[in-house]
């Protein structure tokens, strides 16, 4: 069951790259990240709300937000700057850099989970799955050759880093999220996973509503710092909830593991390379499109191996 949740979680979160891609096209990256947030938190705070002034309407749902104190909050809290961090690194890079570059690399971070997952939590991976890490990782120095096609040098372009760092901060928030879902017998802090998903989002929203009116809004008519409305910032919002949802159902079923599921869920590089391909006509796809089949078959041996 999570193995599924896992793949329909990839599936919009390609989807989410996709539009943010095309938000940022020719806006600046604080206010569609600030508008994302907004957006979430939105689509959530009714769930908070209800959940709280009529409890019994949600009490038997998956979107019920049980009400926790302030040692829960501040877990929560972290996981927001944390995931924020991650964000705004990864918006920076996606502006600057083709999908079909930015995919590809994305899709190699649940190796930073595995190893971060080894370590913590003790998991410990099948040769079919060992394959398909290794396959991971061959992809990615793939991706640098067919980066320098289009004069993109791995080791000295600052977008590249950014996306890197991105990963790095989501392998970190993808671990983090296991402690907090995980049962208190698995030595997790067994939050509700609405409890998570939903206060996160109010929380980011805060923390970019104050980055947006300090950094960007005096700013706001300096070149490179414009903002047109578009009508697929609402989408990145609503396909990264839906996402993420299935996600955190995903690791809070029982023997869900996190390097797999994170594994898993990288394989929004299908969609959004796609996209990539068809609808911004990216360049040398047919180079990158080997380096996606290793990618690709990577997922496949990890999947053989969580039978």
């Amino acid at each position: 069951m999570w193995l599924t949740l896992a793949f329909c979680s990839a599936v919009l979160l390609g989807f989410y790259d996709v539009f943010k891609k095309q938000s940022l096209k020719a806006n600046a990256v604080m206010p569609v990240l600030f508008l994302n947030t907004l957006f979430a938190t939105c689509i959530f705070l009714p769930f908070i709300l209800v959940s709280a002034y009529s409890p019994a309407a949600l009490s038997d749902t998956h979107f019920c937000v049980p009400q926790v104190d302030w040692h829960v909050h501040k877990y929560i809290l972290l996981k927001a700057l944390i995931v924020l961090s991650s964000w705004a690194l990864g918006y920076i890079g996606i502006k600057h850099l083709p999908l079909t570059i930015v995919g590809p690399i994305n899709a190699t971070r649940p190796v930073l989970v595995l190893v971060g997952a080894m370590v913590i939590y003790g998991e410990r991976l099948n040769l079919y799955q060992w394959i398909g890490v290794v396959l991971a990782i061959v992809s990615f120095f793939l991706l640098k050759r067919s980066g320098k096609k289009e004069g993109i040098d791995f080791w000295h372009n600052r977008w590249i880093v950014c996306i890197v760092l991105a990963a790095m901060m989501g392998a970190v928030s993808g671990l983090y999220d296991k402690f907090l879902l995980a049962p208190t017998s698995a030595g997790g802090l067994g939050i509700d996973k609405m409890v998570v998903q939903s206060w996160f989002n109010v929380y980011q929203m805060v923390m970019m509503g104050v980055v947006v009116l300090l950094v960007w809004w005096p700013h706001r008519h300096e070149a490179g710092q414009a903002f047109t409305w578009s009508w697929c910032i609402p989408f990145i919002a609503i396909f990264l909830a839906a996402a993420d949802f299935l996600y955190y159902y995903a690791l809070s079923q029982d023997g869900a593991m996190v390097s797999i599921v994170s594994m898993v869920r990288r394989g929004s590089v299908v969609v959004s390379f796609l996209c990539g391909a068809l609808v911004f006509n990216e360049k040398n796809v047919k180079s990158k499109a080997i380096d996606l089949a290793l990618v690709l078959l990577g997922m496949y041996f990890l999947y053989l191996g969580s039978r």
